[in-house]
């Protein structure tokens, strides 16, 4: 499994993955290799078994700026070209900086980020692919393209109105405005707020190992139920874990659990098989 990257700083730790992004000089801005570098890693972690759960920060002030304006080169290139090829070009750029976040959603483990300072534009993207955020008191939060004169094309429009109000979306989304920790606490988007950076990134990595601790299939299964049943109808959704678990639920884990539970202490669950092995 190859977790060098030139963005990101990479550790495992007792079935906990933490990805560090690593370049505080500029507020962690989306440069060209974080979006070539965050899903190569994200999926990486899905050729080893032992890896549960993963968290994501960032060094410095800010947890990130958003989108470097080096990552805008290629669309300025792309503006230059026929009009309808460089409209089928710039549709494929687009679906690729999508797919950077579209890993955090589609792997099997849970995604907490621990958000700290800024957390802007690409930023928002970021985070709503993730399934727990976290944040600092000095945390706070905009959807800052409009600024720029452009729509926001990367998943915030998409996902933010699936965790939040709709209406306060687009208040966010058409004005840009900047909002706060508390008021991202308040309408649902983060999970908890803490004290500062450190006390914010160990709330992260405690809630990690917590989760690591429980069956790894159970887990599986929870994150690909919720994120069905997001995208599909109720029917759908009861039809969907009604099949899951009877293809999935077997004793094993279940006996395992009520056993641990019984002689009060932690349960032992044996990890995935490893998708390395099936290639």
């Amino acid at each position: 499994m190859d977790l060098q990257s030139t963005f990101f700083k990479t550790s495992i730790d007792d079935g906990v993955a933490h990805f560090i992004m690593s370049k505080p000089g500029k507020a962690n801005a989306m440069s060209p290799d974080f979006w070539e570098d965050l899903p190569r890693l994200a999926r990486a972690l899905e050729t080893d078994s032992s890896i549960r759960a993963l968290v994501i920060s960032g060094e410095g002030k800010h947890f990130t700026g958003g989108m470097d304006l080096s990552a805008f080169q290629p669309i300025m290139e792309i503006s230059k070209a026929e009009p309808a090829r460089g409209a089928f070009a710039l549709r494929e750029l687009v679906l690729k900086l999508q797919d950077t976040f579209n890993a955090l959603e589609q792997i099997r483990i849970p995604v907490i980020t621990a958000i700290h300072g800024a957390c802007l534009g690409g930023g928002i993207d970021f985070i709503t692919a993730a399934d727990i955020r976290l944040a600092s008191k000095d945390a706070y939060f905009g959807i800052e393209e409009i600024h720029i004169g452009m729509t926001a094309d990367v998943g915030t429009l998409q996902r933010l109105p699936k965790l939040i109000a709709p209406a306060l979306v687009k208040e966010l989304a058409f004005t840009g405005r900047r909002f706060s920790a508390e008021e991202a606490h308040q309408w649902g988007l983060v999970n908890s707020i803490h004290e500062d950076h450190e006390t914010v990134v160990s709330a992260a990595l405690d809630m990690a190992k917590e989760i690591a601790a429980k069956s790894p299939l159970a887990i599986a299964g929870i994150k690909h139920t919720l994120n069905y049943a997001r995208d599909h109808s109720v029917a759908d959704g009861l039809e969907q874990i009604a099949t899951w678990n009877a293809g999935m639920l077997r004793p094993d884990d279940l006996t395992k659990a009520l056993q641990a539970k019984m002689a009060k202490k932690e349960a032992e669950f044996n990890s995935l098989l490893s998708k390395a092995g099936l290639s």
